[in-house]
């Protein structure tokens, strides 16, 4: 569906929702932004009924109770409304961790150039009572980054289309060609990883996506291979990462109430009229400091230094990037 379309649908359902009498399809059209024409014009207005027929026909298709009658005995023209109670969504009980999640989702789904499903959902969920703001979402990380390869990748597991990038590994100077099908994209341990059918190898592979060089290219036609049932990417990659040591120990400063992701990590926890001090296990203190920068002002780190220096290095980056786009802009 174009993304016009969409928008155009969108605020049909909105228009509808808005009151609880019947509009007629020429009501509609003047309210309604991607219906403008002129009804005057024979051909106009034609090709006006046959969007409007087939944007009715998808709103049912997608579940929404649209209805038609009069507003009177004395209407000639049936009308539209959608009805409210058939469309309101039940109650949804969410924990405050779990709409935690939700907003993050969001944020994630917004950086990948899904915002309109993003918006969508939380709308919903929205009308349904939740508070899913993704702004304000208990101290868990605010700030969700994707690699390159995050859209390209996932439309093409989505479309079920070959891909071809050059992959870096750390032994070798070079970035190598592969050619795989891929499955699915998945987050394990603050990384992502594409699974999929190594084709040159003929074996099942995974790749982290900050190795990959660029964003990769899709070649050939959708629906072109058909991934394997029942198949967990999430055990896969975490078998071929193999188990994460943490013998180091990190000393953070946290703001009372947030971070709640580093409260439920850190091994000790120590409550203070300011700030309360966490000690944290890490392996790698760049893969700590990705974490820690998405709390903001909430976390300070106290020691090691090697963790504040990639933390500090990080947040030179950030605004590095950030500098760059406004220069786009």
């Amino acid at each position: 569906m174009s993304r016009s379309r969409t928008e155009r649908l969108v605020n049909l359902v909105i228009c509808l929702l808005s009151t609880r009498r019947f509009l007629t399809a020429a009501q509609i059209a003047a309210t309604v932004p991607g219906y403008e024409h002129d009804p005057d014009d024979a051909r106009e207005h034609e090709a006006f009924q046959r969007k409007f027929e087939r944007d009715k026909a998808e709103l049912r298709e997608l579940g929404v109770p649209l209805e038609t009658g009069t507003a009177s005995a004395f209407d000639a023209e049936p009308g539209y409304r959608i009805a409210h109670r058939e469309y309101a969504l039940p109650d949804i009980p969410l924990q405050p961790d779990e709409a935690a999640v939700v907003g993050i989702a969001a944020r994630l789904w917004q950086h990948a150039g899904l915002a309109a499903a993003a918006s969508s959902g939380l709308a919903k969920l929205r009308a349904a009572g939740v508070d899913v703001d993704p702004q304000a979402t208990l101290g868990l990380e605010p700030m969700v980054t994707v690699d390159p390869a995050f859209a390209p990748l996932t439309a093409a597991a989505r479309d079920r289309r070959e891909v071809r990038f050059d992959y870096r590994v750390p032994d070798r100077d070079a970035p190598a060609r592969r050619r795989l099908q891929p499955w699915g994209v998945v987050c394990w341990r603050g990384r992502w990883y594409v699974v999929g059918h190594d084709l040159d190898r003929d074996a099942t592979r995974c790749f982290r996506l900050s190795r990959v060089v660029g964003p990769g290219r899709a070649t050939g036609e959708s629906g072109a291979y058909q991934p394997p049932t029942g198949v967990d990417l999430i055990s896969h990659v975490a078998r071929w990462s193999g188990p994460v040591e943490r013998p180091g120990r990190a000393t953070v400063l946290v703001t009372p109430g947030r971070a709640a992701g580093l409260r439920r990590w850190a091994v000790e926890v120590t409550a203070g009229p300011d700030a309360d001090r966490l000690v944290l296990p890490y392996g790698d203190a760049c893969s700590l400091a990705g974490h820690l920068v998405g709390y903001g002002p909430d976390v300070r780190v106290v020691d090691p230094p090697e963790v504040r220096e990639a933390v500090i290095q990080r947040l030179k980056e950030i605004a590095a990037r950030h500098d760059s786009l406004a220069v786009l802009r």
